[in-house]
């Protein structure tokens, strides 16, 4: 199966970490979040995967290169322009990076799924691919349920009784939410939708894409699953997430004698050291 990982935004909320290092490569004690997303997605069945890349390219695709050492295979979409030899990342969006790797490469040619890079989950993706394909809908998204006191952080979505979205809201005030399930940043496609993204221009996914996709009748359904989701969209939950991965309270990962051990990588258990003092520079800051 192939996948999509999304990583050109620039990480404003994480400032200053993101100053010298895209957002997805901020690590959990040594460990790069998109590391664990890629790890997830091999322990699923994901094998070929697309990174789009813009802001600070340079430091996922050195890391990553290939995929070879993961065991998966890697390829690159760099959204801006080269001169001289010089990279100027310029995003254009969720939905239009999809459209670019689509007309370069052709990429998409089955079910897939699209991820966004900057958080640490533990869905069973397999079981989400097979829900999409049984409700037959053009797109489907993983949602999550928050308190309502933390809907103003997200996009919400609202579902009908037969679970197909109904409509959107971009970071609702608390009293205006018509829900409190959220977008996790992870959607699963047929590659017609890509006939809905224009050719050219800035377009995204959740504020473009869906809404045009609700506003035309074509069903979009929300897979509401059961899994963790921890986000580090800004400086206080990347603190908490390397918390948490301390403690031991991120499933399938545990932290024991100085090292990270991966539960969840299936037939290939990966354990890795942890830089313990890049953890204590970000927590003093």
């Amino acid at each position: 199966m192939k996948a999509m990982i999304l990583a050109a935004g620039r990480g404003t909320r994480v400032q200053p970490l993101t100053d010298t290092l895209a957002k997805p490569m901020l690590p959990i004690l040594g460990i790069p979040v998109m590391e664990l997303i890629i790890l997830r997605l091999k322990a699923n069945g994901f094998k070929d995967i697309v990174i789009n890349t813009s802001y600070l390219s340079e430091t996922i695709e050195d890391y990553f290169k290939n995929g070879e050492e993961l065991g998966v295979n890697i390829s690159y979409s760099f959204e801006g322009n080269i001169n001289n030899g010089i990279r100027e990342g310029k995003a254009v969006g969720s939905a239009a990076g999809m459209k670019k790797i689509q007309i370069e490469t052709s990429f998409f040619d089955d079910t897939f799924l699209v991820i966004c890079g900057d958080a640490i989950i533990d869905a069973d993706l397999e079981q989400a691919i097979k829900l999409h394909k049984m409700r037959g809908g053009i797109a489907s998204i993983l949602l999550k349920k928050v308190p309502k006191s933390s809907v103003w952080k997200y996009g919400v979505v609202e579902l009908s009784t037969s679970s197909k979205v109904v409509s959107f809201q971009e970071k609702p005030d608390i009293n205006d939410a018509r829900s409190n399930l959220v977008n996790t940043g992870i959607y699963i496609f047929e590659p017609e939708v890509l006939s809905y993204i224009p050719d050219t221009g800035d377009y995204d996914i959740g504020s473009d894409l869906f809404p045009k996709l609700v506003q035309n009748n074509i069903a979009i359904y929300g897979l509401n699953l059961p899994f963790q989701w921890i986000d580090i969209g800004t400086l206080n939950d990347y603190y908490n997430a390397n918390l948490m991965a301390l403690n031991n309270k991120i499933n399938d990962i545990s932290f024991v004698k100085n090292k990270l051990h991966l539960d969840f990588v299936k037939h290939n258990i990966s354990t890795h050291n942890a830089n313990l003092n890049q953890f204590k520079a970000t927590k003093a800051g």
